[in-house]
């Protein structure tokens, strides 16, 4: 996608309700929630979460990363478009390439996740309405064209997949722009979703994303996502050279924002874990030069909030 102009951030707003001492003997008893979840955050004020920096580790040359770039053990791709070309990991020598014709079917490949022996990229018809979207999956040793599913008219325009705990994930964006000769915006930013399908990529449930991120993205929208070693979902933009580093929520429709990590040199788009070896790295891109970027994220440092957002009250203590 060409690059568009971008909307300043607003605050992040966040509410711990604290336990009461119930004079009756009581003590209040808070739902439990998954060891990966947090049940919410801190303090009344205002106030945005932690912000990290990650720390490139090792930048690489190439002639058509302008949309994200996916990667495994000893590969790494980049989307372009109509585009992947696949790269040695460690000389960055490019080494295959598949093409799609310029009338189509495939016309923009946002990003793309390696599972197994196969390249999974999420596919849409950018910015011609209504919004379509598909997956298209490629052989990794050969990177031929192998398989399709189609999503047809859906949720908004899918931007990126990935594998994670027995499911498929997926952001079905939508945009504040209006594209040439419309005069509608193309599905407005905050309709954009957050997706777990089955193995089928039949949606089982779906977030949304907090709207003081939203605000980051306008007018474009969220580009890229991938499960980090940490349990926790890293998400980006169209523009911005930061993740945000998301739980999913103890309860309701969206998305706990935990922490950012500031990418240096990063211009949003799709991004990638690698998590095939011992120490896993964030991969980006950066459209303006062309080039696949691997960063040493400090996930470790980043902790869940504390406290709960709920309390069960007894007698003397109900609210009324």
């Amino acid at each position: 996608m060409p690059t568009r102009a971008k909307i300043a951030t607003g605050l992040a707003a966040s509410i711990t309700v604290g336990a009461l001492a119930l004079s009756t003997g009581l003590v209040p008893a808070q739902a439990a929630a998954p060891a990966h979840v947090a049940t919410t955050v801190s303090a009344a004020a205002a106030v945005e979460p932690p912000v990290f920096t990650a720390t490139l580790s090792r930048s690489y040359d190439t002639f058509d990363a302008n949309q994200a770039v996916a990667v495994d053990k000893k590969y790494f791709y980049v989307v372009d478009n109509r585009k992947i070309t696949k790269h040695d990991k460690a000389t960055g020598k490019p080494l295959l390439q598949f093409v799609s014709d310029p009338a189509g079917p495939i016309i923009h490949m946002d990003s793309a996740v390696v599972v197994g022996d196969k390249l999974y990229a999420a596919h849409s018809n950018y910015d011609q309405s209504p919004m379509e979207s598909s997956i298209e999956v490629f052989d990794t040793k050969t990177m031929r064209h192998v398989d399709t599913y189609s999503f047809g008219i859906y949720r908004g325009s899918l931007t990126w997949l990935d594998r994670h705990d027995g499911a498929w994930w997926a952001g079905f964006a939508n945009y504040d722009v209006v594209p040439d000769g419309e005069t509608v915006p193309y599905g407005e930013t905050y309709n954009t979703q957050i997706v777990k399908m089955d193995d089928h990529f039949q949606v089982v449930e779906s977030w949304n994303i907090p709207k003081t991120i939203l605000d980051r993205f306008k007018p474009m929208s969220n580009s890229g996502g991938s499960w980090g070693p940490d349990g926790r979902l890293w998400l980006t933009g169209h523009d911005l050279g930061e993740a945000y580093v998301m739980n999913l929520p103890a309860a309701g429709p969206e998305l706990e924002w935990v922490a950012t990590v500031t990418l240096p040199n990063v211009e949003g788009q799709g991004i990638a874990w690698d998590r095939s070896g011992d120490k896993p790295t964030l991969w980006a891109i950066k459209r303006s030069t062309s080039q696949a970027l691997s960063f040493a994220a400090p996930y470790r440092s980043i902790d869940d909030p504390h406290g709960s957002s709920w309390q069960v009250l007894g007698p003397g203590h109900f609210q009324q």
